[in-house]
């Protein structure tokens, strides 16, 4: 597989800030990757670097193999679709998503032909004629997109797209467009501080904080495999404990004592943080050879399909665990505020990091 996007010891510095901290990561073509963090973070600036807009304080940019950095953004072979949409609001849908081409002086029939084929990609024909403003959010989003689209770029930047749209029309788009790229086998270069986005749609996720991809990997690897404690944070909910390495486990703080996949860089002392996914904690019952604790239930929120159950191990010390609303489906039969529970999770659903 070829590489569509290549940073090579790209660093960003604004003033003395520093937004992007040599950075080195390739983006296959044909590939769904999205840049994930939190504000601040730098993925937005990496973006920017890649259509231009910003220029590498050191380190390099290569589309197609070929450094950019005296590449003008106009002549780049990517389209970017921002939050905002920036449509022309005097134009119909025909208009907006033909007006690169006509800028590009390409044959009329052949704009003619590229802009049907991209609004029945995006499923608008038939409102060709309609303006901006008649538009629902959502189908101004799929007008942002045709008109990126119909330019046919190798790369597609998208700096949060979704951002403007509610949940429920966001998870729809979340499904159509991973469906359209796909569809057209165009690199999609994707911005999100979504965690759930991006496990949604993407192909590889790079985990940015502070300038620094923290880690970089499938869905299933930064999500079930985090390396480092700011990732199992962000992504998704984990239960960090504190401890330190004792023989073939922890200690947490608070005294109790799990079982564990110790590193090998990790002697004896060592202070860690064992993370546990809520999902992977057994309240009601359990199996031989889990990691058994006992505790007092503090808090339940419950949020439709789960319930969080929170439960005090010892004071100042939390774990979250997840239920899914099945045969506790009646707020009688969920665990009481007070009541003491034993929790457990396997072995192999503990996490030891440095």
């Amino acid at each position: 597989m070829s590489e569509a996007v290549r940073f090579e010891g790209v660093t960003k510095r604004f003033g003395s800030a520093a937004a992007v901290k040599d950075l080195n990561l390739t983006v296959q073509s044909g590939e769904f990757f999205s840049l994930l963090g939190p504000s601040g973070c730098g993925k937005t600036t990496t973006l920017r670097m890649v259509a231009g807009f910003e220029q590498p304080t050191e380190g390099q940019v290569y589309l197609d193999g070929d450094p950019v950095a005296t590449v003008p953004p106009y002549k780049r072979n990517v389209n970017t679709v921002f939050q905002s949409y920036a449509l022309f609001e005097h134009l119909d849908i025909v208009g907006n998503v033909a007006f690169g081409l006509k800028r590009r002086k390409v044959a009329a029939e052949e704009i003619k032909t590229r802009v049907a084929e991209a609004l029945e990609l995006v499923r608008l024909t038939g409102r060709e004629t309609a303006k901006p403003g008649e538009l629902s959010g959502g189908q101004r989003q799929r007008v942002a997109l045709a008109r990126a689209l119909v330019n046919r770029p190798a790369v597609l930047l998208l700096d949060e797209p979704l951002g403007a749209l509610d949940l429920k029309l966001r998870k729809e788009m979340q499904v159509e467009l991973k469906a359209i790229q796909r569809e057209v086998g165009i690199t999609f270069l994707y911005v999100t501080h979504d965690q759930e986005e991006a496990l949604a749609m993407s192909d590889r996720i790079a985990v940015m904080n502070g300038g620094v991809v923290e880690q970089c990997g499938s869905p299933e690897e930064v999500y079930e495999h985090p390396v480092r404690t700011f990732v199992a944070g962000f992504i998704g909910i984990s239960n960090l404990m504190e401890g330190t390495i004792e023989g073939d486990g922890v200690r947490l703080v608070g005294g109790a004592r799990c079982t564990a996949d110790v590193p090998a860089d990790c002697g004896d002392g060592t202070e860690v943080h064992l993370s546990v996914r809520p999902e992977k904690i057994w309240l009601d019952e359990h199996e031989a050879g889990m990691v058994l604790l006992e505790g007092t239930v503090a808090a339940r929120v419950y949020v439709g399909t789960t319930t969080q159950v929170i439960i005090e191990l010892s004071p100042g010390a939390q774990i979250v665990a997840l239920e899914q609303n099945t045969h506790r489906s009646h707020a009688e039969n969920r665990w009481e505020i007070g009541e003491r529970v034993t929790l457990g999770w396997r072995p192999e659903h503990s996490l030891v990091l440095r």
